[in-house]
């Protein structure tokens, strides 16, 4: 209770304490600032006209202060112009009363803010319910971002004298984006990337299953690859029927309304022929050796919309030197500031500056200008990319991966 007046104040304190509240009071503004910034007050009863630091001043200067809890504030008035009224709202107050007080009012009054009061403490409560559950999830995602991570098991192979290396950042926590290569032979492998639609954890729950698909482990359960159950014989498929045998597992068995794109070469190392499938993807760039860039494929339908959806490859012929780049549309529909995409020229361009740089240097050089071009560490959707790098095969190099383990 703020009041110059002590009879006011006396007034007031019967009241309040014979209705149960505990009360304090202050015969200036000055006074109650001074201990409302040491001890929290429920509901703040203050006169508006007094010497020196009047209520309004003092309402706002309360209201300045950082406190934890939301307190009530009601400002006594000898006035009842309707621009008095707006100028104590704007400043902060929440009701007023106008003297001289009725008791009948002064009840209804503070009980209206008491209802308040509760409402806030029930929102805070509940808010830091809230808060439990977004931390527990927080840790979840991050988890699963590791295990995300973990799908890619080098950023970094060789294969004889070529070499990957792969490039995966999501937007979020998790992402759809999924790059990968496996052995086909002992002479050929298969590269991929995929993108699902859509962002987070279902997103990232369907790229995990994918992602067994193209298991290295057992040519039996990878769907690149063909197994007759009379014969036992196990034929790799060209690329053009991966797409179809994926687009008709999603429709068929994974009931989702998610799809997905996806890029898949099955790369011979020794001819260096490179048959591609281009599923909804975006063109495949293969950068010769002397760095000249160019933009393959025909586009094609994204897997899992269409039932039987129609797929071919092309091929395309690396030369020693020259090396082929598979990634997914968060690069060349990155945003700048202007809303203007990075785009395939861009891209390009960006790759002959490049012609010097190799493996991760290139992808980790790629993301760092992506990142400049888009004003961002972060990124409005997936990043991913595999960069394959040709070389000459030379039958005694030993075929196994190795490198950085992410």
């Amino acid at each position: 209770m703020v009041d110059d007046s002590r009879a006011q104040r006396l007034i007031f304190q019967r009241h309040l304490q014979g209705w149960g509240y505990e009360t304090t009071e202050a015969a200036s503004g000055e006074d109650a600032l001074d201990l409302c910034g040491k001890t929290h007050f429920d509901l703040v009863l203050s006169d508006w006209m007094m010497p020196g630091m009047n209520g309004l001043q003092f309402c706002q200067k309360f209201r300045a202060q950082k406190n934890e809890f939301y307190s009530y504030f009601i400002l006594l008035t000898t006035k009842n112009d309707k621009t008095a009224v707006a100028e104590g709202l704007n400043v902060g107050a929440d009701d007023f009363l106008t003297k001289p007080v009725s008791t009948m009012e002064l009840r209804a009054r503070i009980s209206a803010g008491e209802r308040l009061l509760d409402m806030e403490r029930e929102v805070r409560k509940t808010l830091q319910q809230l808060q439990q559950v977004h931390d527990a999830l927080e840790r979840d995602l991050q988890e699963a971002r590791k295990l995300q991570h973990a799908l890619i098991r080098e950023r970094f192979r060789e294969f004889g004298r070529s070499q990957l290396a792969f490039l995966l950042q999501s937007s979020g926590h998790v992402g759809g984006d999924l790059v990968g290569a496996f052995r086909i032979s002992d002479n050929r492998i298969g590269v991929y990337s995929i993108d699902v639609s859509g962002h987070g954890v279902a997103a990232a729950m369907l790229s995990a299953r994918i992602s067994a698909l193209f298991s290295e482990g057992a040519q039996s359960q990878n769907i690149a690859f063909s197994h007759d159950r009379v014969s036992g014989e196990t034929t790799a498929c060209s690329p053009a029927q991966v797409a179809a045998r994926m687009n008709d597992l999603m429709l068929a068995e994974m009931e989702t309304e998610t799809y997905l794109t996806l890029a898949y070469a099955d790369l011979d190392l020794v001819t260096g022929r490179a048959s591609i499938v281009q599923a909804g993807h975006p063109h495949p760039a293969v950068q010769r050796k002397g760095g000249n860039v160019e933009f393959v494929g025909m586009g094609g339908l994204p897997v899992g919309l269409i039932p039987q959806a129609s797929y071919s490859s092309f091929d395309v012929i690396l030369g020693p030197g020259d090396r082929l780049f598979l990634y997914s549309d968060g690069i060349t529909e990155c945003q700048n500031t202007l809303d203007q995409e990075f785009g395939q020229d861009r891209l390009g361009r960006m790759m002959e500056s490049l012609v010097m740089s190799c493996g991760l240097d290139f992808l980790d050089s790629l993301k760092w200008q992506l990142g400049k071009w888009a004003g961002k560490d972060e990124f409005s959707d997936d990043v991913s990319g595999v960069i394959i790098e040709f070389n000459d095969y030379a039958p005694s190099d030993t075929m196994r991966p190795k490198g950085l383990i992410t």
